[in-house]
């Protein structure tokens, strides 16, 4: 029996490259590209009816943006996982579209290769982003930590392995040497991830954050 084809949606305005990302996931034997939209609205109407596991998500285009997209589409279909696919590497835009619901967040600029790992990552449990991200998302953990308004609502908390997983995350390590490094399995480093991710969308932004991200 043939092994069922992770589905795959992207939504994007770019025309040339969506239809070139359509083109290397089908290519790719293991991914079907089951729809691409340029508008978010049209995403908003026509995916639920696709059955997507996962959709690639840009973030500014005409009308509606890609992360009041996100907030649309988990409102309708839940159990997707959407993944941020954009040039845009601002702490708000990060903060924003992983409270909105995302699952990930990857730079345009990375390796073709990339992508299907991070599509491979996120159904498999993970909350894949580039490194670049995960700095960012380090410096919003410690600008938490250091507030001295915050409260203990306000602040992102993290566990010990979580932050340690974060960190190596942010120096360019690949989960493979994370898990060598921590002596725990693959799976537990996307679990680590995930579970951060969680805690990064449902803690709001202290003042000390906002402060920090104006420097």
């Amino acid at each position: 029996m043939k092994e069922k084809k992770i589905a795959v949606s992207i939504v994007d305005d770019e025309t040339d490259l969506r239809e070139s990302i359509i083109r290397y996931l089908d290519l790719s034997g293991e991914f079907q590209c089951v729809s691409g939209y340029a508008r978010a609205e049209d995403a908003v109407a026509g995916l639920p009816d696709d059955g997507p596991d996962v959709v690639l998500m840009d973030i500014k285009m005409e009308g509606m943006n890609g992360i009041e997209c996100v907030r649309r589409l988990k409102e309708k279909i839940p159990l997707v996982q959407i993944i941020m696919l954009t040039v845009f590497e601002d702490s708000d835009l990060i903060f924003d579209a992983l409270r909105a619901g995302a699952t990930g967040y990857l730079l345009k600029s990375q390796p073709p290769e990339k992508l299907l790992e991070a599509i491979r990552d996120v159904v498999a449990g993970g909350s894949p982003m580039s490194a670049s991200i995960a700095r960012k998302v380090v410096q919003l953990v410690r600008a938490s930590d250091r507030s001295e308004t915050a409260n203990i609502d306000d602040r992102i908390v993290l566990s010990e392995r979580q932050r340690q997983v974060l960190d190596l995350l942010a120096a360019g390590q690949p989960y493979k040497l994370i898990a060598d490094n921590m002596g725990v399995s693959i799976h537990t480093v996307r679990s680590y991830l995930r579970r951060t991710y969680e805690k990064l969308q449902v803690h709001s932004r202290t003042e000390a954050v906002a402060k920090y991200k104006e420097r």
